[in-house]
């Protein structure tokens, strides 16, 4: 059993490695855990699963049947390669070796003829169907029972005890001792005790004890194997599972139902395997794929990057959201205004106005008196064009005042609202520039800008 124990050792250190390759994430690592996401991966590739095992063989045969003591079961070692035959791996296919031994000890004090043993090397090939409950069991579990059956042939040659080391035939007596010498012979009372040496040296087949004859050692079964995986990593499970092997064959223990002087029964021999193996899936796709994100937990939002009227300015930030066609603009989406006048360059007639210049709608300046004729027009009669003589809004964005940023007179304009309404409106603006040009009011021509802006703001 020593080298059981090196495999079980070899096995766990397998396992311990496999674990740390495909489980290892950064956990110390706050931040790039808040970056990543776990998927469920679509349609992964499964490929073959290696597993590795031990057990003990229990052999349930004719030499069992009549026993009064029987020595304990016997070692054996498993590997199988699975397949899955579906993506939801609710189904499998198993293909298994499975080598051992089959061992039986009868001991009887009443009937001498029933003190019989045997061990059989045996060797097992074979296939089986296995089906998981995972249609009826929740995700995400840690034990998963299972069951198959299948189709396995196997070779099995089987020897007996019956002699002792110095070659001296087991004799078995009523008083429970093994002497040298039949209890009923003349010279019984010279016998002296022998023990057993459990070396099993006698090939039954070619010994033919019973008259059996020269039976094949080659057979067939059927394996119905039951059991409870446990999964300990994505990659690897360790099963505890028990099948029981129905064989076509009475005579793994070289007893038979037509023997001459021991007879068994009519029932064929069948023997059991309870194991624990260790299953590796190394190749396969994950199940789950992890995806990098550039911010955590944001949603991105698409409507950020449209840019309706196509100037190069995600809609978001535009300040000019509906520019014409090729037209070039600043970096707030608003057409270039290279002599700083208000009309930008597109419908600027007079692109090189000299700086502080008051200029109509098409950019062209215009005298002292042109304006003063349009400023003494009533309110009333002003039309909307004649507002851009005026900065357009927008245009001098380091006021700091844009459309909807409204939030109150500032100080030094409170004076220019004579309704008390906490606005400016159109008819004080007018009044403002009216003080301006009277010099009244000491308001300069930037006072004037901003006043114009945050108008517009309002």
């Amino acid at each position: 059993m020593n080298h059981s124990y090196h495999l079980i050792f070899s096995l766990i250190i397998l396992i311990l490695t496999v674990n740390s390759v495909y489980g290892q994430i950064d956990e110390d690592d706050e931040f790039e855990r808040m970056l990543i996401e776990e998927v469920e991966a679509e349609d992964p590739v499964y490929k073959p699963v290696m597993a590795f095992g031990l057990g003990t063989f229990n052999f349930l045969g004719d030499v069992n049947d009549f026993h009064s003591n029987m020595i304990g079961t016997q070692p054996g070692f498993k590997v199988n390669v699975s397949t899955f035959l579906d993506n939801r791996r609710y189904y499998r296919l198993n293909f298994f070796m499975i080598y051992g031994n089959l061992s039986g000890n009868e001991r009887s004090f009443e009937d001498p003829l029933r003190n019989l043993n045997f061990r059989s090397e045996i060797i097992n090939f074979g296939i089986n169907f296995e089906y998981s409950f995972d249609h009826f069991l929740s995700s995400g579990r840690w034990i998963t029972p299972f069951v198959s059956v299948g189709a396995e042939s196997f070779q099995f040659n089987s020897k007996a005890d019956l002699y002792d080391s110095q070659g001296r035939r087991y004799n078995y007596w009523t008083d429970g001792t093994i002497r040298n010498i039949p209890e009923n012979a003349p010279n019984a009372h010279e016998s002296i005790m022998i023990q057993r040496n459990y070396v099993y040296e006698t090939d039954l087949r070619s010994a033919n004890l019973y008259g059996m004859g020269d039976y094949p050692q080659i057979s067939f079964a059927i394996p119905v194997d039951y059991g409870i995986d446990f999964r300990i990593s994505d990659r690897v499970n360790m099963r505890i599972g028990s099948s029981m092997h129905f064989t076509f064959t009475d005579m793994i223990d070289n007893l038979g139902s037509g023997g001459n002087s021991i007879k068994g029964n009519k029932r064929n021999d069948r023997f059991s395997y309870s194991y624990i193996t260790f299953h590796l899936d190394l190749f396969s796709d994950p199940t789950t794929i992890i995806l990098e994100r550039l911010y955590a937990d944001v949603e991105f939002d698409y409507t950020l990057i449209e840019d309706e009227d196509g100037d190069g300015v995600f809609d978001f930030w535009d300040r000019c959201p509906n520019t014409p066609p090729g037209v070039e603009v600043d970096e707030y989406g608003c057409p270039i205004d290279s002599d700083g006048d208000g009309v930008p360059d597109y419908r600027d007639l007079e692109p090189d106005t000299r700086p502080g210049a008051f200029v109509n709608e098409h950019g062209q300046e215009i005298t002292p008196e042109e304006l003063a004729e349009i400023l003494g027009r009533s309110e009333e009669a002003i039309s909307r064009n004649e507002v851009d003589l005026l900065p357009s809004p927008g245009s001098y964005s380091h006021t700091g005042f844009t459309p909807g940023s409204y939030s109150g007179i500032p100080d030094k304009f409170k004076f220019l609202d004579t309704d008390g309404d906490g606005y400016i409106s159109f008819g004080e603006l007018i009044r403002a520039i009216d003080l301006f040009f009277d010099g009244d009011a000491g308001l300069t021509r930037e006072d004037i800008y901003e006043l114009n802006d945050f108008f517009f703001s309002q």
